[in-house]
């Protein structure tokens, strides 16, 4: 008899842990699952509605105003009645949740074409902002090589001059003497402007 008093040696490894509330347990249920993680962890699937079964197309007993008077049929026109109310308020909920449903879907609708209106907006700033960086870049590149090309230009022309100055140095004064001639005092004279060059 002794024998069969004494506890295994099991029970000795293990020890007991005293739940104080629901956290308690919340942990040790996660102890529990994250011993074995590679064990899949059951998730049950959500409870189908029941639905009530449809009131009968053919009715034996028809209850007069006298409904339930008797006492055998009393018991039954209750049943009856509980089933009629509970599939009237099945339907009506069922109603409701389905309207629910409808608004839900329409208001998030909404709310997406706002989103999608004002991304789109936002879209159109932005890019109209780097068209205008854009363009003022491509201005400002385009003044900085019209400059550099006008400053070529002008060197080149200033180089020209210079160039002709030297080379027509002494072809000035034959052109003065051409086309001007000295009046009276000696000065020369342009007939051609028809201004003295004084």
């Amino acid at each position: 008899m002794e024998s069969k008093l004494e506890k295994p040696n099991c029970d000795e490894n293990k020890s007991v842990k005293v739940l104080k509330g629901a956290t308690d347990l919340q942990r040790l249920k996660l102890e529990k699952l994250m011993k074995n993680p590679n064990k899949e962890a059951f998730i049950p699937e959500k409870s189908k509605e029941k639905e009530p079964r449809a009131p009968h197309e053919f009715i034996r007993n028809v209850w007069g105003s006298s409904a339930g008077a008797g006492s055998g049929d009393f018991h039954v026109y209750r049943g009856v009645r509980r089933r009629e109310y509970a599939r009237q308020k099945f339907i009506n909920e069922k109603a409701e949740r389905m309207e629910k449903d409808a608004e839900f879907h329409k208001k998030v609708e909404e709310n997406q074409k706002a989103a999608d209106e004002r991304t789109a907006k936002k879209r159109a700033k932005r890019n109209k902002k780097k068209q205008r960086q854009k363009a003022k870049k491509s201005r400002a590149t385009g003044e900085k090589e019209e400059n550099k090309s006008e400053e070529e230009d002008e060197d080149s022309d200033e180089e020209e001059d210079g160039k002709k100055e030297e080379e027509d140095g002494g072809s000035k004064e034959s052109d003065k003497q051409l086309t001007g001639s000295k009046d009276i005092n000696g000065e020369d004279k342009d007939f051609t402007n028809g201004e003295d060059n004084r």
